[in-house]
C-alpha cells in the first residue's frame, strides 16, 4: 500500500524527481571523488614539498565541494516541491472522498479519526515521500561506490567493511522491527486524542451544565498518558538507534587507524592511502546510516499509507448510476412509494412500508413519537442514506438515479441541528448561491424572520459568525439555517424539526411567510409541536417506523388514535376534542 501510494501521488512530478536524482547523483560523485584528492595531495604532494601540486589539487577540492554543496541544495529543493506537491493531492484526495461519503461511513471511521488520516497521516507519507527522494540515489551510491573505491585503496583492509556493514544493517533491521507495532498503537492513540479533544470542545456546554470538567480532564489525561507511554517507548529506540550506529562508526574508525597504522608502519600503505580508505569508511557507513533513518521511518509511513488507503478504498454506500440524470421535471413533487431503510447491523428495519406523495406547492407534515423514523425518513429524500427497500422519487426521478449534485440543487435542508460556518451572515447565507444579491438576503432573512436581529449586529450582512454559530443564539441559528436554505432557491424545502427554538409567536410568522412568499416551492415539515402543522395540507403520522395515519390535522383527529394521543399530550383533552 506504501509503494502504491507513493509512486501514484509521486507519478504527476516525475521531471522535478529526475531533477532529485541527476543532483543526488553529482553531489554523490563528489564525495566519492574528493577522498581520492586528498590522498593524492598528502602522497604526492605534501610528502615531495610540491606546492604547486598542493594549491592546484586543493582549488580543485575547492571548487567540487562547492558544487556539491549546490547539486546538494538544488536536489533537496526539487524533493521537498514534489513531495509537498504529493502530499496536498493525497489531501485533495481524501477531502473529496470523504465529502462523498454518506452518514454511515463517516460514523463508522468517527470525525477525529478522519480529520488524523488527513493531517498527521499525510504528514508521515510526505516525510517518507520526501526522504525516499532525497536519499534514494545518494545513499545507496555512496555505499556501494565507498566500497568499490575502498577496496581500490586497499584490499588488506577491506575485512573491517565486511565487519562493520552486516553489524550497522543487523542493529538497525533489530531496532526498526520493533518500532512497526507501535507506530501503528501510536496512530490509534492520537485517534483517541483527537477524539477526546473534539467531544470537549464540541460539547463545553453540556461539561460544564454537567460540572463534568474533572471526569473529561481525566479522560483526556487517560488518553494523553496512553500516547505518552507509546511515543516514549518509540523514543527509546529511535534515540538508540543513532548511538548504535555512531558506536560502530567510532569503533570502524578506530579499527581502520589501528591496523592502518601498523600497515603504514610495515611500509605496505601510504599514509595519503590511510586516510582516504578512512574516508571512504565514514561515506559507506554515513550511506548505510542514511539508509538505515529512511527505513526508520517506512514503518510509520506503512501504517499511515494503510489508514490512507482504508479510507480512499471505501466507497460510499450512495452508489452512482451509470448514467445520472441531471435535468430534473420542473416541479417539487416527492413521492415515497413503499420505501424502508435498515440501518446496518440492525436487526429491524427503522421505516417500513412509506407510502406518501407530497405534490408540487405542498406542505406536509411528519409527527411521532421519539424515535419514530421521522428524520431518517426526511434523509432519505436528499439522499444522507438510500433506501434499503422500495424507491424515493423526486419529480418522478428515483433519487437513486439522479446526479448528486443537481439533486442537491433541487432541496433545501435545514437540519435539526443547524450549523454555520466560521465567516460572516453573508457568507454563511451565500454558502448555496453564491450570487445572491444583498436584497435576496434580506428578503429572505425577513421570510425567516431574523432581519431584525441581523439588523442589529455590528456590521448587519457582514457581521462576523463564529465556527458553528456559537455566538448567535439557538433560536438566531435556526432562522439564519432556514434563510440560507431559501436563499438556495430550492423547489423543495425540508425542515428537520427546525422551529424547535423559536417561541409561537415567531414560528406562526415564521409559517405564514413561508407560505405566502413560497407558495410554490414543496415544504416537509418534521415538528415536534403539534401547533407547527395544523395547517399543512396533509400529515404523516409514524409509529415505530410505520405509517399509521395521513391526512389533514381535523381528518386525523377524528379518525387516527395515535396522532389524538399527540395533540392531547400537548394541547389538552379539550384541544384533542
Amino acid at each position: 500500500m506504501l509503494f502504491k501510494l507513493l509512486v501514484r501521488s509521486l507519478k504527476p512530478y516525475k521531471w522535478l524527481l529526475v531533477g532529485v536524482l541527476v543532483f543526488q547523483f553529482a553531489s554523490a560523485l563528489a564525495s566519492l571523488y574528493l577522498p581520492s584528492l586528498n590522498a593524492d595531495i598528502i602522497d604526492n604532494g605534501v610528502s615531495k614539498g610540491d606546492t604547486d601540486y598542493i594549491w592546484h589539487t586543493g582549488t580543485l577540492m575547492l571548487v567540487i565541494s562547492l558544487g556539491q554543496i549546490v547539486a546538494s541544495i538544488i536536489a533537496t529543493y526539487f524533493a521537498a516541491k514534489a513531495a509537498m506537491r504529493a502530499g496536498r493531492d493525497i489531501r485533495d484526495q481524501l477531502f473529496d472522498r470523504v465529502s462523498g461519503f454518506s452518514e454511515r461511513e463517516v460514523s463508522s471511521f468517527g470525525p477525529g479519526s478522519l480529520i488524523t488520516r488527513n493531517t498527521n497521516d499525510v504528514q508521515q507519507v510526505q516525510m517518507l515521500a520526501m526522504m525516499s527522494a532525497t536519499f534514494l540515489v545518494s545513499a545507496p551510491l555512496l555505499a556501494i561506490g565507498g566500497i568499490i573505491l575502498a577496496l581500490r585503496q586497499s584490499l588488506s583492509l577491506s575485512w573491517l567493511i565486511a565487519v562493520a556493514v552486516p553489524v550497522l544493517l543487523v542493529v538497525a533491521v533489530l531496532i526498526i522491527s520493533r518500532m512497526v507495532p507501535l507506530f501503528r498503537s501510536y496512530q490509534k492513540k492520537l485517534d483517541a486524542v483527537n477524539r477526546v479533544m473534539r467531544e470537549q470542545l464540541t460539547g463545553i456546554r453540556v461539561v460544564r451544565a454537567f460540572v463534568r470538567e474533572p471526569i473529561e480532564e481525566e479522560r483526556f489525561r487517560e488518553a494523553n498518558t496512553d500516547i505518552m507511554t507509546v511515543g516514549r517507548r518509540v523514543g527509546s529506540l529511535f534515540v538508540l538507534l543513532f548511538p548504535a550506529v555512531m558506536l560502530i562508526l567510532n569503533v570502524t574508525v578506530i579499527g581502520v587507524i589501528w591496523f592502518g597504522g601498523l600497515k603504514v608502519d610495515a611500509g605496505e600503505v601510504q599514509i595519503g592511502t590511510l586516510f582516504a580508505f578512512m574516508q571512504y569508511v565514514m561515506i559507506i557507513l554515513s550511506g548505510v546510516m542514511m539508509a538505515s533513518f529512511m527505513t526508520m521511518m517506512i514503518p510509520r509511513a506503512a501504517v499511515s499509507a494503510e489508514r490512507i488507503g482504508e479510507v480512499l478504498a471505501t466507497d460510499s454506500s450512495l452508489g452512482r448510476a451509470e448514467h445520472p440524470i441531471s435535468a430534473f421535471p420542473s416541479g417539487g413533487a416527492v413521492e415515497f412509494a413503499d420505501a424502508s431503510f435498515t440501518y446496518p447491523g440492525a436487526e429491524h428495519p427503522v421505516l417500513s412500508d412509506i407510502s406518501f406523495t407530497a405534490s408540487p406547492g405542498e406542505t406536509v407534515a411528519i409527527v411521532g413519537s421519539t424515535g419514530a423514523g421521522k428524520t431518517t425518513l426526511i434523509s432519505l429524500i436528499p439522499r444522507l442514506f438510500d433506501v434499503t427497500a422500495g424507491a424515493v422519487r423526486v419529480n418522478g426521478v428515483d433519487v437513486r438515479e439522479a446526479d448528486l449534485s443537481a439533486l442537491w440543487q433541487t432541496i433545501g435542508l435545514v437540519p435539526q441541528r443547524p450549523f454555520l460556518f466560521t465567516g460572516t451572515v453573508a457568507s454563511n447565507l451565500r454558502f448555496g448561491r453564491e450570487e445572491a444579491t444583498d436584497d435576496e438576503l434580506w428578503q429572505a432573512l425577513a421570510i425567516a424572520q431574523g432581519s431584525d436581529f441581523v439588523a442589529q449586529m455590528e456590521g448587519g450582512l457582514d457581521a462576523r459568525i463564529a465556527q458553528g454559530g456559537t455566538n448567535v443564539s439557538g433560536g438566531q441559528r435556526q432562522r439564519l439555517a432556514i434563510a440560507r436554505a431559501i436563499v438556495h432557491r430550492p423547489r423543495i424545502l425540508v425542515f428537520d424539526d427546525s422551529f424547535s427554538a423559536l417561541d409561537l409567536a415567531t414560528d406562526a410568522r415564521l409559517r405564514q411567510a413561508l407560505w405566502r412568499e413560497l407558495p410554490e416551492v414543496t415544504k416537509i415539515v418534521v415538528a415536534q409541536r403539534v401547533s407547527t402543522i395544523t395547517d399543512a395540507d396533509r400529515i404523516v403520522v409514524l409509529d415505530d417506523g410505520r405509517m399509521v395515519g395521513l391526512g389533514t390535522h381535523d381528518e386525523l383527529l377524528s379518525s387516527n388514535d395515535t396522532y389524538r394521543e399527540i395533540v392531547e399530550s400537548q394541547l389538552g383533552v379539550e384541544a384533542g376534542r
